[in-house]
Formats: C-alpha cells, sequence, structure tokens
C-alpha cells in the first residue's frame, strides 16, 4: 500500500533518535514521494534529517509540559491535537513505544497506526505492533523491520546524519584557538566522562588515566558532554594536573557542534551514551564501555571502526539504573582501552 502522509513519532532520547535514523533512510527510500514528518522533544532534534529525507519536524516540549497546570496542559494537548489532525496523516509510526507516544498517535486521528515489536506502557493497544525476523536483535533491527513490513529493501545500515560544515569550521577555529595544531587531521581524541545512568558511567579516575596516557604520547584530549557532566570535566583535568593537552568543552557546545567535535576525532571513549551514538553514527573508531546494558540490543551498530568493552562481572546486563554493589564498569580497565587505540593506530605498547 503506498502513503503519502507520514508521521513518524520518536520524541527521546539522543541515542534512540539516533538509532531511528536508519529507519527513516529506508522509509524514504520506500516512499520517495511521500511527504515525511518526525515528532520529537526539541532537546533531541539537532540530527533529524533534513528534507529530501524528512520534509517537516512537529516539537512536543515535554519539559514546559511537566512543568505546566492541568488546565494549561490540557490546553497543549488541544493544541497539539489540532496541529497533528491539521496533517492529515494516513500513516502513523510510533518508534517510541511509551505511554506519551501513544498519546500523540491517538491525537493524529489517523487510524492506521503501527509500532516496532516493543510496545510498553499500554501503547500497543493504540498502534500495532510489528514484529519482524529480528525481533530479539538490536534495536535498529527492530525498527527497520517496521519498514520492511512496508515493503523497504534494507540491504546495509545507512545513517542519514548531516554535514554540519559551519559547525565543523566552527570546532576546528576552537580547537586550534586551544592549543590543537592545525593540520588536515587534527590530532585530538573525544572522551565524554557522562551518561544518564549512574550505573552506566565508567568512573572517572578511569577516563582521566587513560586521558594521561593519550597526552603521555602527544595526543590531545577533548572532553566533550552536557552541563550536567561539567564537575566530572573539572575532575578529569585535575587529576591529570591541568595537562594541556586535556582540552574541556563539556558543556561548551550544542548538540550539532558536538556531532562536529565528533565527526572530526581520530578516535571516542565513551559509556552507553548518546554521544556514543553520534560517533557510531559517523563511523568513527571508537571504544564503547557497557556495564548494566546490553550491547547486543543498544550498543554501536552499523560501525566497522567500533569496538565493545563488555564488563566481565557475572551481573552485567543487569539493567538497573542504581546498584548497591557497583563495581562492573569499574572492571574495565584504561589499558585495554588504550592497547585497542594502539592497534588501531597500527602500533604497539613499547
Amino acid at each position: 500500500m503506498e502513503y503519502k502522509n507520514i508521521l513518524i513519532i520518536k520524541m527521546s532520547s539522543l541515542g534512540d533518535v539516533i538509532h531511528a535514523l536508519p529507519f527513516a533512510g529506508a522509509l524514504r527510500e520506500r516512499f520517495p514521494e511521500s511527504r515525511i514528518t518526525w515528532l520529537v522533544h526539541p532537546q533531541f532534534a539537532a540530527f533529524i534529517p533534513d528534507p529530501p529525507v524528512v520534509d517537516e519536524v512537529i516539537y512536543f516540549d515535554k519539559k514546559a509540559f511537566l512543568q505546566m497546570g492541568w488546565k494549561a496542559k490540557w490546553k497543549a494537548l488541544q493544541a497539539m491535537k489540532e496541529q497533528l489532525r491539521s496533517r492529515h496523516f494516513d500513516l502513523v509510526i510510533d518508534l517510541q513505544g511509551l505511554f506519551k507516544s501513544a498519546v500523540m498517535a491517538f491525537l493524529t486521528g489517523c487510524p492506521n497506526r503501527i509500532g516496532y515489536g516493543e510496545m510498553r506502557e499500554g501503547s500497543a493497544l493504540v498502534s500495532k505492533a510489528i514484529e519482524g525476523p529480528h525481533i530479539h536483535d538490536h534495536v535498529i533491527e527492530r525498527y527497520l523491520d517496521v519498514a520492511r513490513y512496508l515493503g523497504a529493501r534494507v540491504e546495509s545500515i545507512q545513517y542519514p546524519m548531516p554535514a554540519l560544515p559551519e559547525q565543523c569550521r566552527t570546532i576546528r577555529e576552537r580547537l586550534t584557538a586551544a592549543g590543537i595544531p592545525d593540520r588536515k587531521e587534527l590530532p585530538y581524541v573525544v572522551l565524554a566522562p557522562g551518561a544518564r545512568w549512574v550505573t552506566k558511567q565508567w568512573p572517572v579516575a578511569h577516563f582521566a588515566a587513560l586521558a594521561r596516557r593519550f597526552a603521555a604520547d602527544g595526543w590531545y584530549v577533548v572532553l566533550a558532554g552536557g552541563p550536567d557532566d561539567a564537575e566530572k570535566g573539572e575532575r578529569i583535568r585535575e587529576m591529570t594536573g591541568y595537562d594541556p593537552h586535556i582540552i574541556d568543552f563539556i558543556g561548551r557546545t550544542d548538540l550539532r557542534e558536538l556531532g562536529a567535535l565528533i565527526k572530526q576525532c581520530r578516535f571516542y571513549v565513551s559509556g552507553d551514551t548518546g554521544p556514543l551514538h553520534i560517533a557510531a553514527a559517523y563511523g568513527k573508531p571508537l571504544v564503547a564501555i557497557y556495564g548494566p546494558t546490553r550491547p547486543d540490543r543498544t550498543g554501536p551498530y552499523g560501525d566497522p571502526g567500533a569496538v565493545i568493552l563488555t564488563s566481565p562481572s557475572p551481573c552485567a546486563g543487569c539493567l538497573r539504573k542504581h546498584c548497591d554493589h557497583w563495581t562492573c564498569m569499574q572492571q574495565v580497565t584504561p589499558d585495554q582501552v588504550y592497547e585497542i587505540f594502539l592497534a588501531k593506530e597500527g602500533r604497539v605498547r613499547d
């Protein structure tokens, strides 16, 4: 069946939006003449593809909504309902699979609503869950099963990421001003110490030890992340003696500038966090450190330069946001990460 006016609902978070990009690309290839709209929270919209992949972006500001009184919330939902119904969607695809996305799918008034194979919080009562052959595989494949259901041919994983020319120039200028030599390929690596779950965070002391190894070998280290990670950045700099090779950009970039920073780096290291998936989408050589979460379901995907180090702890993959005996992430060592970097550079430790 052909559809002319399609809505994708994927509102959060950053990594989840990145995971949905191959689906958007496959959907555009399947429906080249259709109008495709994406509904998202504004803080996670930086990497939603520009036209021709996605024609329009509609924003639902959850943070502002939660701060409203009940009367204001009702008015906001009515306004969203009017906005969504004015588009006359003939297909709604809920890739979020949560109560909040189910509400938005229902508000469209579109009778043809589908979702991916893991619909939670009652969302399967609103949108039909599509379970394909990859129901137990990586979330990107589960999303792509929906595209396959719609008739798309998916032969490889492609991320329609923006080129970011202006942001790349800005970041290059800022890096050279910070002391990094202005070469065709800037000699820096990116370390991102933050993560939304405390249990997903690699210890700050490990990041500092790894940064010292890079600096001692002549590489520059750029610390990256959001404002909430600023304290971690300061602690890493303090632990490394404020080495001039270690530059702190934490909280000092917007998301597209962060993308430009990662896009131009030589190597990337972090736990399971949004910037990791930016690095994977750009195909960067990287090390992803996993403890409580499962890389086979949500890890870097489609990046041949990605190496995943999973904690050897027997409780790894527990999916707990809090833990009384949190040791799993500590068991992945800075030496392990640095040896991978040396191998990718074609070198061996002396």
